[in-house]
């Protein structure tokens, strides 16, 4: 049986916009809907440039179902639903199924982190109870734990499991992991600097933190890719990279925060323990987007 395709290009993992309140509806709904008239595939909702670590339970709940109201169909909403405690992930995902996510973005454990047998099973368990197709995300350097390819293999047997979202960086790696899987995971790349390497290894997108801010631009990497024209593809990728630098200058989202509040999207507000970029990095962000003709 041919597992679901969530998605082909780029979605964006979305800021939430924030102020010291809470979570910004009207503006979350503004990014939405521009988000969703630039073009972009899909959107992911409370994943890392979320800040989905510092949302509260009812908060995570809310954002999830606002951002599935919101887009009415437009685009699949991917919902982060992942944890390092299995149970709350299995909660949070059954909440996201029932309110009409399209997809979830299961993050590996953190903190506690989990053998390759833990990894297997927690996986396992939320695909066995979701009602919706999950893409696992692997990113080791902020979890601690690193999915191997031959466990990538064994998820890839589960007709719930349909994707990954690969952000370890080694491509070795990725390459054994597609020679494993055998075209039963789609491969979504989750660094902004690789989205073209890792479709031609077979990769079928992103999900990305550039597209914030230049969604149609940073689809553009993947029509073209798509369309045949791989230099194209490739050259796009590499103009791209100092403004994808200075995204990453700081811990993200510290960086794309600040330049959706430059762009009028949101406040600059981030929660405790992240804090408002430094004015040397802020500047050298801003002179990158100026470049691309943004209005900061």
């Amino acid at each position: 049986m041919k597992k679901k395709n969530v998605f082909k290009g780029i979605a964006t993992a979305l800021i939430t916009p924030m102020d010291e309140q809470g979570v910004n509806y009207e503006q979350f709904g503004k990014i939405i809907d521009w988000q969703i008239a630039e073009g972009i595939d899909a959107l992911v909702i409370c994943g890392t440039t979320g800040e989905s670590s510092t949302l509260s339970d009812d908060e995570h709940r809310k954002v999830i179902e606002f951002a599935i109201q919101q887009a009415a169909g437009k685009v699949p909403i991917i919902a982060g639903t992942g944890s390092n405690d299995t149970a709350y992930a299995l909660d949070l995902t059954q909440h996201a199924c029932a309110a009409g996510a399209d997809a979830l973005l299961i993050i590996t454990p953190y903190y506690n982190k989990a053998t390759q047998k833990g990894l297997i099973k927690m996986f396992t368990q939320i695909a066995d109870q979701s009602t919706k197709p999950i893409i696992v995300y692997n990113v080791p350097s902020r979890t601690g734990v690193n999915i191997e390819p031959a466990t990538y293999a064994e998820l890839a047997e589960h007709e719930n499991i349909v994707g990954i979202k690969e952000a370890n960086g080694n491509i070795s790696k990725i390459v054994e992991t597609m020679s494993l899987v055998h075209g039963k995971l789609d491969l979504y790349t989750g660094n902004d600097d690789q989205i073209v390497p890792l479709m031609s290894l077979g990769g079928v997108g992103g999900i990305s933190v550039i597209s914030n801010i230049m969604p149609a631009k940073t689809r553009e990497i993947c029509t073209r890719f798509f369309n045949g024209d791989l230099t194209g593809s490739a050259e796009l990728q590499c103009q791209l990279y100092p403004l994808i630098n200075a995204l990453f200058s700081e811990v993200n989202p510290i960086p794309v925060k600040a330049g959706m509040a430059a762009m009028g999207f949101c406040k600059d507000y981030l929660r405790s323990p992240l804090t408002p970029m430094e004015e040397a990095n802020r500047e050298k962000l801003l002179i990158q987007m100026r470049a691309w003709g943004l209005d900061v």
